[in-house]
């Protein structure tokens, strides 16, 4: 008895937490104009419904229809008419509407956005340096970005460019009186620098222009007024003045960019370096990659014991070119990791490693082709999908789940790529970034501040394989 009368409470619960999903929903709420002439008629259905729920059941799926256009109708009907209906055909509801809305509406309250889960222990912002004149469409999404990001997370932001072309920028996107304020309650900084690298520039030219927007921002970190550098700019050019300005780690060779792509658990991304700093590259070069993406993994990912994966064209120790032959060697004698052996571009998704090496053109093209996946997969569901009345009420349910699919295939979500191998915390930001990347990209260098990735990154030329 006190079992069906604890579901009785809860079904009044749920139907309102339909309403508020359906306000929410930019979809549904467009159906909202179509369906509001059809309240009486809809209203009718529903008392049929009451009075009939032995016929309800064998016509679930019209009646699941009608009553999705009385709730988009009416949200105060629903709560009154709805709830007779759930209680009376329980079984219907059960069947018919809690697959399509309650799970969906459940998954929803969970809380997927992941950029507002920072760990609130500690309690000292943190200084970041920005290359504000780096990208594709600096500043405007670089500034925009990083004023989130300060109300977002417990960082402070160096925000280096020129400093007439920022205000102007600030002004245009009308967020002048927010920057003046962040200035005043010193959260933000203006660091006036040259003209920024180009992206068609050797990354050479860091050595000639000293005042470069990306040189500014690196001797920030080098003098130890910023902990962290971003950039959205030239990816070599900010490699190069990483190596020149701050220096690489003792015993590292070559630096390497790893980016986290999604797997099947979303609470699990998997690490993949490189992905376009090194194109040509040694055994020896990988197998430092192995030794910095486990640390990170450990670090950053919180993974108590890292699945290494060498990416290959089979799982056989035997297959490969003369480059994964020797790196399989190098990383199957190495005690300070877990190598999981070979993994195949099929494995690269599916959770079963948490880091995966490569050379930076395999990786680079891995990238490269990820981020088009998101866009594809949606425009391919979404022409999949039925015509009709019945389509649009289908469409309007699964629309939420499948902006969610391309929200974790979406590379802005993760915003950048650590430069791993580096004497400093440094993110480098896809060129065509826009402000959400920029936020992700933030929360990705705070992260790393705040889990000590340097100390331990640091710890690696104590290991005899890089003193020999």
């Amino acid at each position: 008895m006190v079992k069906e009368t604890a579901h009785k409470i809860n079904k009044p619960r749920a139907i309102r937490r339909l309403v508020i999903w359906y306000k929410r929903n930019s979809a549904v709420t467009s159906l909202v104009d179509t369906a509001a002439n059809s309240a009486v008629t809809a209203s009718n259905v529903a008392g049929n419904v009451v009075s009939g729920a032995g016929s309800v059941v064998s016509t679930a799926s019209n009646v699941a229809g009608n009553v999705a256009g009385n709730v988009v109708s009416s949200a105060e009907s629903v709560v009154n008419t709805a709830s007779s209906v759930v209680s009376n055909a329980s079984s219907l509801a059960k069947n018919t509407l809690q697959p399509l809305v309650f799970d969906p509406l459940k998954r929803l309250q969970s809380s997927d956005n992941s950029l507002d889960k920072v760990d609130e222990s500690q309690s000292n912002r943190i200084w970041i340096a920005v290359d504000g004149l780096g990208g594709d469409y600096a500043p405007e999404p670089i500034l925009e970005g990083c004023l989130e990001a300060i109300s977002r997370f417990p960082i402070n932001i160096k925000f280096v460019g020129k400093i007439e072309k920022v205000k102007i920028a600030a002004e245009k996107l009308g967020l002048l009186d927010l920057l003046e304020k962040e200035i005043v309650n010193n959260r933000l900084e203006l660091i006036d620098s040259g003209e920024p690298i180009g992206m068609n520039e050797e990354a050479t030219a860091v050595r000639k222009r000293k005042n470069a927007s990306i040189n500014v921002a690196m001797d920030l970190v080098r003098n130890n007024k910023a902990q962290a550098v971003y950039s959205a700019g030239n990816s070599g050019a900010m490699m190069a003045s990483a190596i020149f300005r701050i220096g690489r780690l003792k015993g590292i060779d070559r630096p390497a960019i790893g980016a986290l792509f999604p797997t099947r658990d979303q609470t699990r991304p998997v690490l993949v370096l490189d992905v376009g700093a090194n194109t040509d590259c040694k055994p020896s070069y990988l197998h430092q990659f192995a030794l910095l993406g486990n640390i990170y993994a450990k670090d950053v990912l919180q993974v108590k014991k890292p699945r290494i994966g060498l990416l290959n064209i089979g799982e056989e120790e035997c297959k490969g070119n003369d480059l994964s032959l020797k790196t399989f060697e190098l990383l199957s004698n190495e005690k300070s990791f877990d190598f999981g052996g070979n993994c195949e571009g099929r494995d690269v998704l599916s959770g079963s490693f948490d880091v995966v090496v490569c050379d930076g053109f395999t990786g680079n093209i891995l990238l490269k082709f990820l981020e088009s996946v998101g866009g594809v997969l949606l425009d391919i569901l979404r022409s999949e999908l039925p015509r009709g009345r019945r389509g649009k009420v289908g469409s309007a349910f699964l629309k939420s789940n499948l902006l969610r699919i391309k929200k974790r295939l979406d590379h802005a979500e993760h915003g950048g790529a650590l430069l791993l191998g580096v004497n400093g915390v440094c993110v480098i930001g896809h060129g065509s970034s826009k402000s959400l990347s920029v936020v992700s990209a933030l929360r990705l260098a705070h992260s790393a501040v705040n889990h000590n990735v340097m100390e331990n990154l640091n710890q690696l030329q104590k290991l005899q394989v890089l003193n020999a």
